[in-house]
């Protein structure tokens, strides 16, 4: 009997004991309140330390380290907190994609770093999959936390990859994470996820969300590697979308653009952050107990930038044997560069690589054409600032100049698929309008979007709409015919974009997996040191005529800092317009001693009744060529030839007959 109640006394003490950790929704009474804090992070692309390996330096705005200053902070200041992640998390570093990446034997450092900070979940990216499945599998049985993918499935089995969902209890509140990857996978990294398939995501929500609400779910939160609008039609890879179809979720935490969202849509909270840990989302939930379930009585959203706030000494303590190894790898030596790869920009803002050949681009192609023996290779400018600089080359260089960790493609193209693929890439450029001063790119096509070619001689028209725009396209030094067939080098992310756009078809006849495109550049450079720059200018771009008299004023003002380059709405896209000193004149931007300086003259045109329509004569090809000279006015220039203003104004194509320059040249027909 004594032995009965003494069992029955030790199993009232645990009862008690963990009543102090958990307790039942029924004991809150009526009115109780409690806030819950999500901790968002997105897009760490394996930056632990707040260190740019490429510089070889400390930087404030960064880092898992600062991330975590700011989860410690806000821990402190409410214990009921939540940390989760979006994605893109194990890629973006030397530490991560050349050392441990590859290396199935190790413990990898992001995730371990991430066990050390507490997480509670973390989503599937896109780069998650650059390393293929394998890598997938193990990071998720090395995570003390769930690793979520509600999207993707294995094809064959129809089981999931990962966990779709967890409900964590805080409090009493079941709070129900709901994990989506970015559909688009198979775009880019196409051969490294055959066995799976991507579902669109608002059918996926829709697939768990009153499964989440049969477990208990008090509020549902969804993490998303996707933007807020969708970046490809029908593909559902919107948290837009998601939030239409299902405005009882929370909150939305999104990612993937690298862009900062901080809003309220309806009663759901939508909160993204910049990558690298340079940001952490905060979301708030104010719940009071109403009867026997919980009731959200009001929500916030704040994005909190990590440079107001110190590294973490005892992260990077925990996490300096990573650093070390990264460090140890970059000091060895590679070989010598003679000279820069990348000439300075005219532009301030605008990359020289982009608007015509140079030896930074030139030295990738020409190794992807060594190395898989092909025709013809296309390879895009990962940084605006990409260059090897004179000097020794250590593996920090090659990262400067690619930054990602492609695998090499050799592919049989024909004539009429390369050429579509040329006038896809060429869709980055704006089209040319008369008075602009520099060639301006498509702000809707990232930089990495954007290819140019070695084997082939080309050049593009950006007077011609896009899809229109690759002319004199040669191969061998004759024109290059649709029915020819060559073998084109290309990265693996581009080759999975361009099968899945149906642009090219075939299958590929060399795969460098795993061995990297840097690992290649970094053997050549190597083997052939000292290397010098070389151009062959094989390409070139026409149609823009950037000699308007204030360019170089311009120039000078954008130098100094007195006028941007514009960039696009997101900050993704630089160089997103271009600067058109014809509108700056008729916008009153140009000082008039500047416009005198140049010998520009603006006559506004008196306005006349409803003229009747002059015929334009035909050219003739034995029109008569003037050179406008300072002071001259079109009206004026009419009058001296007996010809009407508006007929030499549509005879010319002047976008602004209310504006000419000094040399610029005005065709007078004859008859």
């Amino acid at each position: 009997m004594y032995f009965n109640k003494k069992l029955l006394s030790i199993a009232l003490a645990l009862v008690m004991v963990l009543g102090t950790f958990v307790m039942p929704v029924g004991v809150f009474a009526e009115g109780h309140e409690i806030t819950i804090t999500i901790l968002g992070t997105t897009d760490l692309h394996a930056n632990i330390y707040n260190y740019s390996y490429e510089n070889g330096e400390d930087v404030d705005n960064l880092g898992m380290a600062k991330v975590y200053s700011v989860i410690q902070a806000i821990r402190e200041d409410n214990p009921n907190a939540l940390l989760v992640d979006n994605g893109d998390t194990i890629q973006g570093t030397i530490l991560s994609d050349d050392l441990y990446n590859t290396r199935m034997d190790l413990e990898h450092p992001v995730i371990d770093v991430m066990n050390f900070m507490g997480y509670d979940s973390m989503v599937l990216g896109n780069h998650e999959f650059n390393f293929g499945v394998d890598l997938v599998d193990k990071i998720v049985e090395e995570a003390e936390f769930p690793i979520l993918g509600a999207n993707v499935k294995y094809a064959e089995s129809g089981d999931y990859l990962t966990e779709p969902y967890v409900i964590i209890e805080v409090e009493g509140v079941k709070v129900g994470i709901l994990g989506l990857t970015n559909p688009n996978i198979p775009r880019w990294d196409g051969p490294k996820v055959t066995e799976l398939e991507f579902t669109n995501p608002v059918e996926s929500v829709g697939e768990h969300i009153d499964q989440m609400k049969e477990d208990g779910a008090d509020i549902i939160i969804v993490t998303a590697h996707m933007g807020y609008e969708e970046e490809y039609a029908g593909s559902g890879d919107g948290a837009e979308l998601i939030i239409e179809a299902y405005p009882e979720i929370a909150a939305v935490l999104t990612g993937h653009a690298h862009v900062t969202e901080s809003q309220k849509v309806g009663n759901t909270l939508v909160g993204g952050a910049a990558d690298a840990g340079e940001q952490v989302v905060r979301f708030d939930f104010d719940l009071v107990m109403d009867g026997d379930e919980w009731t959200l009585a009001d929500s916030r959203v704040e994005v909190i930038d990590v440079v107001e706030y110190p590294a973490s000494e005892e992260l990077r303590e925990y996490a300096a044997e990573y650093h070390q190894n990264t460090l140890d790898f970059l000091v060895d030596v590679i070989g010598v560069v003679e000279a820069d790869f990348a000439p300075p920009s005219e532009i301030p803002g605008i990359p020289e690589a982009q608007i015509r050949d140079t030896a930074v681009i030139d030295l990738i192609n020409n190794v992807q054409l060594e190395a898989t023996g092909a025709d013809v290779a296309g390879a895009a400018l990962f940084s605006p600032n990409s260059n090897l600089e004179a000097g020794d080359v250590t593996y920090a260089d090659i990262f400067g100049i690619y930054k990602y960790p492609n695998t090499l493609i050799g592919i049989e193209v024909t004539g009429e698929e390369l050429k579509d693929y040329m006038e896809w890439s060429a869709s980055y450029y704006n089209t040319y309008a008369p008075g602009d001063i520099n060639i301006s790119f498509n702000p809707n096509i990232r930089g990495y979007n954007y290819d140019m070619f070695q084997g082939v001689e080309y050049k593009v028209d950006v007077t011609k709409p896009a899809g229109e725009r690759i002319v004199d396209l040669m191969f061998n030094g004759e024109p290059l015919l649709p029915e020819d067939t060559l073998k084109l080098a290309i990265n693996n992310y581009r080759y999975g974009g361009l099968k899945n756009m149906e642009i090219i078809s075939g299958t590929p006849y060399f795969e460098s997996d795993p061995k990297s495109l840097r690992s290649y550049i970094a053997d050549y450079i190597a083997e052939n040191t000292p290397i010098a720059p070389e151009v062959d200018n094989n390409w070139e771009v026409i149609g823009a005529d950037l000699e308007h008299p204030l360019r170089p004023y311009l120039i000078e003002q954008i130098i100094a800092g007195n006028l941007e380059v514009p960039v696009s709405e997101d900050g993704r896209s630089y160089n997103a317009e271009a600067i058109n000193a014809n509108d700056m004149i008729l916008q009153g931007l140009i000082p008039d001693e500047v416009l005198a300086e140049y010998g520009i003259v603006v006559t506004p045109v008196q306005p006349v009744p409803e003229p009747e329509p002059v015929p334009v004569p035909e050219p003739t090809g034995d029109d008569i060529e003037y050179i406008v000279k300072p002071g001259d006015w079109l009206s004026k220039i009419a009058i001296t030839y007996g010809v009407d203003w508006r007929m030499l104004a549509e005879y010319n194509e002047l976008s602004n007959p209310n504006l000419i320059y000094p040399g610029q040249k005005i065709m007078i027909p004859r008859n």
